[in-house]
């Protein structure tokens, strides 16, 4: 018998949340000082934070040149490990003199590094590519489901792609991936010890590892999703996209 499901999360929303709740720091980060032309108020940068989550759990349609190059790169790296030139979203030609990848996404044209593209498609050798997971994590308001794509599964560890304008170090150490796709694998009974965030900023590359420990990280992500339920049920009326409450429109 299947668990009834209250809530239904994907991981990068987990993300959003996480986004919201770090507002405040993340305006000191970016926006305190005072010198700065055109930055927000604290309360402005509040605001938004606040409907940026909402419209990422509304689902609302958004443009945004960043997340396509992301995308497209993925694809990339997706084709180069299966030996193919084009998925339904993204062609490609690879020009040898020039040492690039030029790509076609949606309505946007992208050139990445051919060595960056081959570094990451020769360290992904072997691995399944877009592997879809879910699983049942029981919290005290009811069960949640989790899910999300893998980018590329290895028989020992599971890897998300990232590109980034600037790394620093553990940038993305409080995303949710390395926490929600291992309890996943965990839960079907796949258990993958590692979890690695692979990151370029198309001039080099960098490794972020992360090992799944149960007895950590389940209680973690219980709490996160327990705190995300709490600001559904608190701004329910501003949800539109009901399935976030598993119930179909």
């Amino acid at each position: 018998m299947k668990p009834n499901i209250s809530y239904r999360f994907y991981a990068t929303l987990l993300d959003g949340f996480q986004d919201y709740l770090d507002s405040e720091q993340n305006y000191e980060k970016f926006y305190s000082n005072p010198d700065r032309i055109g930055s927000p108020t604290p309360d402005e940068y509040d605001n938004k934070a606040f409907w940026d989550l909402l419209n990422r759990i509304n689902r609302v349609p958004f443009e945004s040149e960043a997340a396509d190059k992301g995308t497209a790169f993925n694809d990339v790296i997706d084709c180069l490990i299966a030996n193919e030139s084009r998925t339904e979203k993204t062609t490609f030609t690879i020009d040898e003199q020039a040492g690039k990848i030029f790509t076609q996404f949606k309505n946007r044209n992208f050139a990445f590094p051919l060595n960056i593209c081959r570094e990451f498609a020769e360290y992904y050798e072997g691995a399944v590519s877009q592997v879809f997971v879910s699983a049942i994590v029981p919290t005290k308001y009811g069960n949640v489901e989790v899910y999300g794509y893998i980018d590329e599964l290895m028989p020992f560890s599971i890897h998300d792609i990232k590109s980034t304008k600037f790394y620093e170090a553990f940038k993305f150490r409080k995303h949710w991936q390395h926490r929600v796709y291992p309890y996943c694998m965990w839960k079907r009974g796949d258990a993958v010890q590692y979890f690695e965030y692979n990151v370029t900023d198309f001039n080099d590359t960098y490794t972020e590892r992360y090992e799944w420990v149960p007895e950590r990280d389940i209680p973690i992500l219980v709490d996160h999703c327990e705190r995300l339920i709490e600001f559904l049920e608190a701004y329910r009326p501003y949800i539109t996209d009901k399935k976030i409450f598993n119930l179909e429109e």
